[in-house]
């Protein structure tokens, strides 16, 4: 997988409302009503990570999610980065 540059994901980031490119990964985070809404959601991105083989570097604190997601083997971040990040916001919306 190619490692994209700093402008293919400034760019790419146009299409991920509240997603930022911070010390080379793709990174959000999520609020919601309780630790439950939080965790289940979790779960549910964990399933579509083992789908897409791809695995987030998270953290949960009671209603709080953080997302930072590269691909370790490039070194940076790569279009997989941006697929599994369009999949969670599917994810998140249908929430």
């Amino acid at each position: 997988m190619k490692k994209l540059s700093d402008s293919e994901i400034n760019e790419k980031l146009q299409d991920l409302e509240g997603w930022d490119y911070n010390n080379g990964a793709i990174e959000t985070t999520f609020e919601f009503h309780n630790f439950k809404e939080a965790f289940s959601t979790m779960t549910r991105i964990a399933f579509e990570c083992e789908a897409q083989n791809h695995h987030p570097d998270w953290q949960n604190v009671y209603n709080t999610l953080s997302i930072r997601l590269n691909t370790h083997d490039a070194d940076g971040v790569t279009e997989k980065d941006f697929k599994l990040a369009k999949s969670i916001e599917e994810i998140i919306e249908s929430e």
